[in-house]
């Protein structure tokens, strides 16, 4: 069957048609390029097309021609009650007992079976693997009824930082600070940069949403995902926002082939933490807006999803956490439960105010029970992290059984649910009447339009050579460290002591290291000592302190959580002491929370911040090779009693702080 395109007549055309007879052609469509195993190919008026339910025509759905809307439509009409409702899973891709590998084994019934074409990907192992993986994949996925293809997400890889279901270790791609690190350069240029760069690495291995960026605001200093924001101060975490998704979705003008999804996260208020804590777990539930200005502050936590909404995003992620209290927006009151329950945040203010018709994807095991362990923490001597897969963050609807949470979170505006494979609930659901099939239909459209948009029907599958040669390339490698040397802010700098070739060459130069590699040292020309007291100069890398809340707690292990102060005791502040109380010392401190340093400036000779930084970045900017150009993206309390007295859900606002917004020296 052959669809045409239809396209408007040009008036120079039309007149040439009239008068002067010449014959009309419309230009002969582009012949994409395709790619299958086992999908047989059929030909129409010379084009090539991908049979992909192997009946030999072409159908809509197949027909590369037409608009993507159209296709998206014609295969949700074909389709079954139990497959429309797998696509609105988005599972984990099953891994092997030792976490090793992929368990492909394992993948066949989820995507045969239960009809499931989208996964996160926590795989580890350099590119080759994750492409040849993936290929895998898409060749189980031709076998469907459909041969709907894969779609892969992924937490982000370019970073240092590394947190259990929020991050992954970088495996051979290009390092690059950490969000809160390019708000600190301040640069949206280089943000959107980046995210192309992430783009290019990510397709050439086979991720093709990436669950970022985090557009929430660090309004809350000891809240532990400070690190993966753009800061505190809205008007620029808009625009950093805005340049990630441009640099992901490969522009501005949404969706085609060439775009990873952007999954701008989590809509909305995450950051205003009550009391710090993470609504991952159960003690950290609620966000917090107090008093009579509530609206304008949860407002003001909206702004920079404007810059994604710009961007033409094309998903978005509910926050885990429910408000403590009222909150009220435009007459809109927020629901008393979390994010991807609420009716007021996804269908009244994303759909309806922000007018947001892209998929709106849970977090994860939102609709997982949360009994027991979950709420009372692991059984003495399990460990904690062997609950993680089964813990579910429920907030606000505990009490309802599983198949009532999917109702739910559908009825709010959900359309993907993150971390499950359980589309059965969806489909009892909707034979029992609790679900009108109109509404699953929605939710499929807009998943499969997406897969459209990118192409993947007609070229599902990535060249294995071309994703080594793609990832961690030295171009790219370089551009990460050179913006790792601009991240770094530097706070302080008695009697000038850096750059540290001020007064001459280093060679010889004796230095007693702590969380420095000596051999990066020794090639800058020092010589590592194993005492600071026959030393000439101490480098100490610090982390951000915090608390272990309790061993048996599920995230008590994870979650970088409580005091941000130095204390005695700490082994980066016992080295700090040390190393003081002998030689000028230089501090850096990985700023993955607002860390108190009050009493490391006055230890430490030279002090800077930074926000993942290698070794050989951070000695280019110790020698004067580069210099620091960040400025501070949050402020840094004085104290803990100043941090606690700050209000959750305003940037700027600690008493006296020691070092304010916006805040770098430099060489």
């Amino acid at each position: 069957m052959h669809y045409p395109l239809f396209r408007p007549l040009a008036a120079g055309a039309a007149a040439c048609a009239l008068l002067a007879g010449c014959a009309m052609r419309a230009p002969a469509p582009a012949q994409p390029q395709l790619s299958t195993r086992t999908v047989p190919l059929i030909e129409v008026d010379g084009l090539r097309f991908r049979d992909l339910n192997r009946n030999g025509k072409l159908d809509a759905y197949e027909d590369w021609r037409l608009p993507a809307r159209v296709r998206a439509a014609s295969l949700v009409a074909a389709m079954r009650l139990e497959e429309k409702a797998g696509l609105m899973m988005h599972g984990n891709l099953a891994m092997r007992a030792d976490g090793s590998q992929p368990d492909l084994a394992a993948m066949r019934p989820l995507l045969l079976e239960r009809h499931v074409s989208t996964f996160v990907s926590r795989q580890q192992g350099d590119a080759g693997q994750l492409a040849a993986v993936h290929n895998r994949l898409q060749e189980l996925a031709e076998q469907s009824r459909f041969a709907i293809p894969v779609s892969l997400s992924t937490d982000p890889r370019n970073h240092f930082q590394y947190t259990v279901g929020q991050t992954v270790a970088g495996g051979g791609f290009s390092q690059w600070p950490e969000p809160l690190g390019l708000a600190a350069i301040g640069d949206p240029a280089l943000t959107r940069r980046f995210a192309d760069i992430v783009r290019q690495e990510y397709l050439a291995t086979g991720f093709t949403q990436s669950l970022s960026p985090q557009a929430d605001l660090a309004t809350e200093p000891r809240w532990p995902r400070v690190f993966s924001t753009f800061g505190e101060d809205a008007a620029s975490a808009r625009r950093q926002v805005q340049a990630w998704v441009e640099g992901l979705q490969d522009g501005d003008r949404g969706l085609h082939p060439g775009s990873v999804v952007a999954v701008v996260k989590h809509w909305a208020g995450y950051g205003a933490a009550k009391d710090g804590w993470d609504s991952h777990n159960p003690w950290g539930r609620f966000m917090s807006f107090p008093g009579p200005n509530s609206a304008d502050h949860f407002a003001y936590h909206l702004l920079p999803f404007d810059g994604a909404f710009a961007a033409k995003v094309a998903s978005v992620m509910p926050t885990y956490s429910e408000p403590d209290g009222r909150v009220e927006l435009d007459g809109v009151v927020l629901d008393p439960v979390g994010g991807g329950y609420s009716h007021a945040l996804l269908t009244e203010l994303l759909r309806g105010k922000k007018g947001f018709d892209g998929v709106v994807l849970s977090d994860w095991a939102i609709t997982n029970d949360c009994a027991g362990p979950c709420l009372h923490g692991a059984p003495e001597g399990v460990t904690p992290l062997a609950f993680f897969p089964q813990f579910g963050t429920p907030w606000g609807v505990e009490q309802l059984g599983k198949r009532a949470r999917f109702v739910k979170g559908v009825n709010a505006g959900l359309d993907q649910f993150g971390g499950t494979e359980e589309a059965s609930y969806l489909v009892e659901a909707v034979r029992a009447g609790e679900l009108p099939v109109a509404r699953i239909d929605a939710s499929a459209t807009r998943i499969l339009l997406q897969k459209f948009q990118q192409g993947l029907f007609e070229n599902p599958y990535v060249d294995e050579a071309r994703a080594l040669a793609t990832v961690g390339k030295p171009a790219f490698r370089a551009e990460g460290l050179e913006a790792q040397r601009r991240s770094l802010v530097l706070l302080q700098n008695k009697g000038g002591l850096l750059p540290l070739t001020a007064a001459g060459t280093n060679a010889g130069r004796k230095v007693w290291l702590h969380g420095v590699d000596a051999a990066v040292a020794a090639r800058y020309g020092f010589t590592p000592v194993a005492d600071p007291a026959q030393a000439e100069l101490a480098i100490v890398r610090a982390a951000t302190p915090f608390e272990v809340l309790h061993p048996r707690h599920i995230f008590g292990l994870l979650a970088h959580e409580g005091s941000l102060a130095f204390v005695d005791g700490n082994p980066d502040y016992e080295a700090i002491k040390r190393a003081s109380s002998h030689v000028p010392t230089i501090v850096t401190v990985n700023l993955e929370r607002a860390a108190i340093l009050t009493n490391v400036v006055d230890k430490a000779g030279a002090v800077l911040a930074n926000f993942g930084v290698s070794d050989e970045a951070l000695f280019d900017v110790l020698t004067g090779k580069a210099r620091p150009e960040g400025r501070l993206p949050v402020e840094l309390p004085s104290s803990m009693a100043a941090a606690a007295r700050q209000r959750p859900d305003l940037p700027h606002d600690s008493e006296n702080p020691l070092f304010p917004f916006g805040f770098g020296l430099s060489y």
